[in-house]
């Protein structure tokens, strides 16, 4: 786990030992803190509250989940004092998704629909809800006046994309989007940084999965020859 510092006041806590298993985080230093999700488990979590004291003193006043997936949602119960954002269909997706196990499963009690923004000592950041994609909550977070989009896991980097609820055409709606945002800085939700690099190739690789598993599809070969194939 490393922290770097991505613009005047965004940092992003990166894993890179399991990139599938273990998500990025991030933190807004203004306005009392923003975290961008919580992590996998609880050591994750606790860890990565020992590197945001290296910068910024405290628990963070606000909380966003960028979904209801495990990777995202799990340190929630370490915040107690802290509002959670998320989109409305979060919390009756987390326990599913989540598989709380001896975890406590803490919800969000923020929720919004399509958009809900922040206004952190003049800085505007906004949360945009873009699912499904990957998951059904997928929000992305957007500090226009910094240059940088937490993109949760809508964008992922060096490991396999995986789409559990939603939709090819939706997905490359949502990065279109990000490319429209022209961000200096993205966060991804799994592997290194980027910029618009990151969305233009997951594009690019959605996009040929979904044409060479339709020509598998028409050709009649089976889900694992297909899997093999491409």
């Amino acid at each position: 786990m490393d922290i770097k510092q991505v613009s005047d006041h965004c940092f992003a806590v990166l894993n890179e030992r399991d990139r599938v298993r273990d998500a990025n985080s991030g933190l807004i230093n203004l306005a009392g803190g923003v975290l961008i999700d919580t992590q996998a488990d609880l050591a994750h979590a606790r860890r990565m509250i020992e590197m945001f004291g290296e910068v910024w003193g405290g628990l963070p006043r606000r909380i966003v989940n960028t979904h209801e997936d495990a990777g995202h949602v799990r340190g929630n119960q370490l915040f107690k004092d802290a509002e959670i954002i998320a989109h409305r269909s979060v919390p009756g997706r987390m326990r599913q998704a989540a598989s709380p196990g001896e975890i406590e499963l803490v919800p969000p009690t923020i929720l919004f629909d399509e958009c809900y923004d922040l206004d952190l000592d003049g800085t505007e950041v906004h949360l945009v809800h873009v699912g499904p994609c990957h998951q059904a909550g997928d929000t992305i977070v957007c500090v226009p006046k910094e240059g940088v989009v937490f993109a949760g896991d809508v964008v992922l980097r060096e490991c396999t994309p995986m789409g559990w609820t939603g939709t090819y055409d939706n997905w490359f709606k949502c990065l279109d989007l990000i490319l429209e945002l022209d961000p200096e800085i993205i966060v991804p939700g799994h592997g290194p940084l980027c910029g618009i690099e990151g969305p233009k190739e997951m594009k690019a690789y959605l996009q040929y999965v979904r044409d060479e598993s339709r020509k598998c599809f028409d050709a009649g070969s089976t889900s694992l020859e297909a899997a093999k194939k491409i």
